[in-house]
C-alpha cells in the first residue's frame, strides 16, 4: 500500500526538483538542493533557518550552487519567496510570517 504524501512532503520534493535542474554540479544537485528544499519548509526566513547572518550570505550561497537561478531571481525578492513563487506556491511559513512587508520589498 503507498503512503500518501503530505503537503509539506510534496513541496520539498517540489523545490528539491527545481534546484536540482539549476544546481551547477553534482554536489550541489544531490547534496544542498535537497538541503535547501528541507530547510525551506522552516518557519523562519531561509538565511536564517539554513544558519546564515544575513541574506548577503545566503545570495553567495545560492550563487555559489544554483548560478543559473541566481541570474534569474529579482534582487526585490527573497530566496523562499522567490523558489515557492517559480512552483506557483506559498510556503508553509510565508502565511504566517510577520515580516511579510520586508520581503515584498528586498532590495538584497
Amino acid at each position: 500500500m503507498t503512503k500518501m504524501m503530505t503537503k509539506n512532503e510534496v513541496l520539498e520534493v517540489k523545490v528539491t526538483n527545481l534546484l536540482q535542474f539549476f544546481a551547477k554540479d553534482d554536489y550541489s544537485k544531490f547534496e544542498i538542493a535537497p538541503h535547501v528544499a528541507k530547510v525551506s519548509l522552516e518557519m523562519n526566513h531561509l538565511y536564517e533557518d539554513l544558519g546564515f547572518d544575513n541574506r548577503i550570505e545566503m545570495g553567495r550561497y545560492m550563487k555559489e550552487h544554483f548560478p543559473q537561478l541566481s541570474l534569474m531571481k529579482p534582487k526585490e525578492t527573497l530566496w523562499k519567496k522567490y523558489l515557492y513563487e517559480l512552483l506557483l506556491e506559498t510556503a508553509p511559513a510565508c502565511a504566517e510570517c510577520d515580516d511579510q512587508e520586508t520581503c515584498f520589498s528586498c532590495k538584497v
